[in-house]
């Protein structure tokens, strides 16, 4: 699984945001406040994250409505189970992770290991 493109990732982004269904032309819309970018385009690439399957639509009226499959955390947990798929050394590269995170980062890191571990244990 790769990591989405700069498009993918600003559209997804205002999804995650909204944290609410959305028309391509709301993300149109609000794109454009920082940047040109085509009504074609975003529709495109909203099909494209359809297909790949991060974002689920219904047909409201003549219009798609759009909405995330996973929330960002999901989807930055897959990205992390994926590249600590990618070495043979996985507590190699826990190790270097936990290396680099803040105090604030370890303490919710040992506070999610503890519930998974309860999860486990009941």
């Amino acid at each position: 699984m790769r990591g989405f493109g700069d498009l993918e990732a600003e559209i997804m982004d205002r999804f995650w945001s909204w944290d609410r269904p959305a028309t391509v032309r709301e993300v149109v819309d609000d794109l454009q406040r920082d940047r040109a970018v085509a009504y074609t385009t975003v529709t495109t690439v909203a099909d494209i994250l359809h297909t790949k399957g991060w974002l689920r639509r219904d047909k409201v009226g003549r219009a798609w409505v759009y909405r995330p499959s996973c929330t960002r955390e999901e989807y930055t947990a897959r990205l992390m189970h994926r590249a600590l798929e990618t070495t043979p050394d996985r507590a190699g590269a826990l190790l270097h992770f936990v290396d680099r995170i803040s105090g604030a980062e370890a303490s919710a890191l040992l506070a999610a290991l503890e519930h998974a571990r309860s999860r486990e244990a009941g």
